[in-house]
């Protein structure tokens, strides 16, 4: 059973808290705008020995109790890493927008993409901004992500989501056309990591809009199971 996230959905007007019972899970990947950089991104996931998926881009449905907003998270053996990407969250009053992450064991996705993501929680960050104030300059929102290193923070992944597809291409190729169903939560894809792909004990994540002068930013701890 998927239990409630506890969120805050910020608007012009003032802040709200909601509880929200995510119906579906959605995680797209290679969603890169720029073919070039998707290709990039699929080598770099050839290095480390991910045969990439038929379709792009692709869409991989996760159970929705993965998701979460907890600031520390287990997993199992030491193969698995963060990603940051924007999320979309299609409530009663429309759609909205946030930040999470893609946490998926490496390992796994060497022979089994779909099954390494479902082996991980995705993270989100408990605030949410309606995507109509954000959409007139969505390609300008900046998407950043930190792992930690020899006891400090390092940047590991950066760029704006004009490097990606826009909501809306994502959500027409998913449903067909039709509106992203509420209840849905939609992860938009990522970017090349700074360095290459590697685990971290700490992973930090955010969503930065310039223009509005505000951000949304999350971490986590992760806490390494020991394999038999």
């Amino acid at each position: 059973m998927t239990s409630a996230l506890a969120l805050r959905c910020l608007t012009a007007s003032g802040p709200c808290d909601v509880g929200v019972t995510p119906r579906a899970l959605v995680i797209a990947g290679l969603t890169g705008r720029d073919e070039a950089a998707v290709l990039h991104h699929v080598e770099e996931l050839r290095t480390i020995g991910v045969k990439p998926p038929p379709t792009v881009p692709a869409f991989f449905r996760n159970g929705a109790n993965l998701l979460t907003s907890a600031t520390t998270v287990e997993v199992l053996g030491p193969d698995s890493s963060g990603e940051v990407e924007f999320v979309l969250v299609s409530l009663e009053d429309g759609l909205w927008v946030g930040v999470g992450s893609d946490h998926t064991d490496r390992r796994v996705e060497a022979y089994a993409i779909d099954v390494s993501k479902q082996l991980c929680p995705k993270v989100i960050a408990p605030l949410l901004w309606r995507y109509d104030e954000v959409a007139p300059h969505w390609d300008r929102l900046v998407l950043r992500a930190w792992i930690e290193e020899a006891g400090r923070l390092v940047l590991y992944q950066e760029g704006t989501a004009a490097a990606l597809r826009t909501p809306a291409a994502l959500i027409a190729a998913w449903t067909g056309g039709a509106p992203l169903p509420v209840g849905t939560v939609m992860f938009g894809g990522t970017f090349a990591a700074i360095g290459g792909i590697r685990p971290s004990t700490r992973f930090e994540f955010e969503i930065e809009d310039p223009v509005r002068g505000r951000r949304i930013r999350h971490g986590y701890e992760v806490r390494t199971l020991p394999l038999i």
